[in-house]
């Protein structure tokens, strides 16, 4: 199988999967790069990334690209849990853009996260003790 170009590939899998748009592609691809810049230490030299890896990856980028408007932005491309990242990364393994190795696996992203805490939470109010203030006895009012 002949390598495909990115745009090239994605306009095959948006002809051929309806589930994501253009967009969701972009948006991992560019979290991907993102991911290996940040961690090139950890990765080593063959600058592999696991899915656990990536799905952190993607939840930092998101999180700075997007602040609290991330579940809305995922949501409009119709990823809704980190499994959709498995299946976008799965579709671009399979053109071959995305290489992977024997160990790496489409459940590499099942569950990893849920986008409550990794989306919302992040931008809830902290819960702090709250004291009841009691007006001094003393204090008129008048």
């Amino acid at each position: 199988m002949q390598k495909l170009e990115f745009n090239e590939a994605v306009e095959q899998l948006i002809q051929a999967d309806l589930r994501y748009p253009r967009g969701a592609y972009e948006f991992l691809r560019d979290a991907l790069d993102h991911t290996v810049k940040t961690r090139k230490r950890q990765l080593g030299e063959t600058g592999h990334v696991t899915g656990q890896q990536l799905c952190e990856g993607i939840r930092l980028y998101a999180l700075k690209q997007y602040g609290p408007m991330v579940p809305t932005v995922l949501d409009y491309w119709g990823i809704t849990k980190t499994d959709d990242f498995g299946e976008i990364v799965w579709n671009l393994v399979e053109l071959g853009v995305f290489g992977k190795t024997e160990k790496d696996s489409k459940k590499d992203f099942h569950a990893v996260y849920s986008f409550q805490d990794a989306f919302v939470a992040p931008f809830l109010p902290v819960k702090s003790a709250v004291r009841e203030v009691k007006p001094k006895a003393d204090l008129k009012v008048g």
